[in-house]
């Protein structure tokens, strides 16, 4: 007797219920989640919705004219194309064209501005000493004093990718929820929440809004920058320099080495523009190993971008906090400038030895995420202009898609009309689990475009139809293992359990073998082959998870009812039919007593 097994077997085929009801749970949760979201249909790439073309053209710098090679074009394409697609499937597509022009497709529905603000800029990120600030333009009254920058606090961005990436439009005006306050007693303790830090309390607004430079007086350019002819040219850029202009902001510190001083432009608090003389980078963005946003919960600060640098940029930062920590303000401020933009100028009371620093300015999560994308992927080997933006139709991708969905409505009906024909009753388990795997892949892909980006383009519809034939195939496997069983005389409901053993192994082999072509084809290309094998690789997994979650539980509730118990000839399952086999019976002669034989009966 194997008792223990019987029963586990009874208890298994008497719960299908729990599989079926476990699969809708999921279709409405995920269903309800689609609608919660508004994003109701899959995001189309490119080919299908349209989107954005851009054409940037590699520059030649002074001095560097060579640097424009295939290796550097190649390194600036992978660059871009992480950029872009840093967090998934977003189609959007970078390739070279000729010896120094890449091209990059947005689709619609990505966000443009911010796509476009990360493919082409270089990123080049220093932490420059600060010299001299003042309010620019028409904003500046008086002598230039760190009163009158309202603390030289970190600057609240408009858009963090517009900080990271390219000159800030006229118009763009920061906002910060905390302004810096006009007494020294309270002024300390908003700085540490909501001003810019950088790896701890010690990067602070400055405390005192009314603080003179060292000596007492407001800081002078002069004073800081003088001596040489550089010093004298830096000055006089300085002096001339109208940071409210946005021409003026694109073209400071235009040319300046890293171990020159310069001059640059940058927001305060309350949205002003102020100019900046800054000294020498004491440490480059090479040194920072990684960068993140975050959500700081312990202070006012909000979403943040933390930095990390390497062993050697740790020393550098360690070394040049140490020094302005003797200073006072505006001299014990270091900018955090990228391409040439100040982002946030705090100051240093101690030196910071943790090799860490922290952005904050009032960041969203968007503009957090922005700025930590364009530092993490690294700096272009190469300046880029860009030469033109055009907008691309998708009239061609659509009627493509309307051919691709007529041939692929003519293949399910094909695979239909055989399971009715060979399978008859049968075929109303695989048709209803077709429905349920492509529901499932519907909901799944509309969730996933606004989540990792996805955007459904012609070859993902293209692998999302020839899953039709992966998951039919699935159901053939277990309802030609049933008819198997059957044909060898058991009747159907021991039928239905014998046979998915064998049939799960089957099955399971054969969609491991189909996802696991689908992963190597998803990260030895790039592009739209991509799509196909995401939408491939997602379709197989769904099917084993319809297989055993739909597929097999409905067969053994069908199997108790009467019209396929029976074997009825529009079943699918006709012993007759199937030639089935008659029960093997062993017969016995009946026990003889014992004693001598009978003559008569030997």
């Amino acid at each position: 007797m194997v008792a223990p097994k019987k029963g586990k077997s009874a208890s298994a085929q008497s719960k299908p219920g729990r599989s079926l009801a476990l699969i809708l749970i999921a279709i409405v949760a995920l269903t309800g989640g689609m609608f919660a979201s508004g994003h109701t249909t899959p995001r189309l790439g490119i080919d299908l919705a349209g989107g954005t073309s851009i054409t940037l053209r590699a520059v030649p710098e002074a001095g560097r004219e060579s640097a424009i090679n295939k290796t550097n074009m190649d390194t600036a394409v992978d660059i871009m194309n992480r950029r872009v697609n840093g967090l998934g499937v977003s189609e959007a597509e970078v390739q070279t064209q000729g010896d120094r022009n890449i091209i990059v497709n947005i689709p619609k529905g990505t966000n443009s501005k911010e796509a476009r603000q990360q493919v082409g800029t270089t990123a080049k990120l220093y932490f420059r000493p600060v010299v001299a600030t003042e309010l620019s333009g028409a904003n500046a009254t008086g002598s230039p004093s760190p009163s009158e920058t309202g603390g030289a606090s970190d600057k609240a961005t408009d858009k963090a990718t517009d900080k990271a990436t390219e000159k800030a439009t006229d118009g763009d005006k920061a906002t910060d929820g905390d302004k810096a306050s006009g007494t020294p007693s309270d002024s300390a303790s908003a700085s540490a929440t909501s001003q810019g830090r950088a790896a701890s309390d010690a990067l602070k607004a400055d405390p005192s809004p009314s603080a003179k430079s060292s000596d007492g007086a407001s800081p002078s350019p002069s004073a800081s920058a003088s001596g040489d002819d550089a010093a004298a040219k830096v000055q006089q850029q300085y002096a001339a320099l109208d940071c409210t202009d946005k021409g003026a902001r694109a073209k400071a510190g235009e040319g300046a080495k890293p171990t020159d001083s310069t001059v640059a432009c940058g927001q305060n608090a309350q949205g002003q523009w102020q100019k900046y003389i800054l000294g020498p980078a004491a440490v480059d963005g090479t040194d920072v190993n990684k960068a993140e946003a975050v959500f700081n919960t312990q202070t006012a600060a909000g979403w943040t971008v933390t930095m990390k640098f390497t062993d050697k940029g740790s020393k550098k930062f360690a070394d040049i906090t140490g020094k302005l920590a003797q200073n006072q303000s505006p001299q014990n401020q270091f900018a955090i400038v990228l391409d040439n933009e100040v982002v946030s100028d705090p100051y240093v009371s101690q030196a910071l030895t943790g090799g860490s620093a922290e952005i904050s300015g009032n960041f969203d999560q968007e503009e957090a995420q922005g700025l930590a994308n364009v530092l993490s992927y690294g700096a272009l080997p190469l300046t880029f202009k860009e030469d033109s933006v055009t907008t691309v139709t998708a009239a061609l991708g659509g009627e493509q898609l309307k051919a691709g969905l007529i041939a692929g409505a003519i293949g399910l009906a094909l695979v239909v009309l055989y399971l009715l024909f060979y399978y008859r009753g049968l075929s109303f388990i695989a048709v209803c689990s077709l429905l349920v795997s492509a529901g499932l892949t519907y909901v799944l892909m509309s969730l996933l475009g606004p989540t990792i980006g996805f955007a459904l383009n012609l070859p993902a519809v293209c692998g999302a139809i020839v899953a039709i034939g992966i998951t039919a195939d699935s159901f053939i496997v277990y309802f030609e293992r049933v008819r198997d069983e059957i044909r060898e005389g058991r009747t159907l409901r021991p039928a239905v359990e014998r046979a998915w053993p064998r049939a799960r192994r089957t099955i399971l082999v054969s969609d491991f073998v189909s996802f696991l072509a689908a992963a190597v084809l998803f990260i030895v290309t790039v592009g739209k082959v991509q799509g196909f094998a995401f939408t491939l690789g997602l379709t197989t997994l769904l099917d084993v998870v319809v297989v055993f979650l739909f597929t097999k539980p409905l067969l053994t509730l069908m199997a108790r009812r009467r019209f396929f118990a029976s074997g009825h000839k529009w079943s699918g399952l006709d012993p007759k039919a199937l030639g089935a086999k008659p029960p093997l019976r062993r017969t016995r002669r009946p026990s003889r007593p014992a004693g001598p034989v009978d003559p008569k009966e030997a």
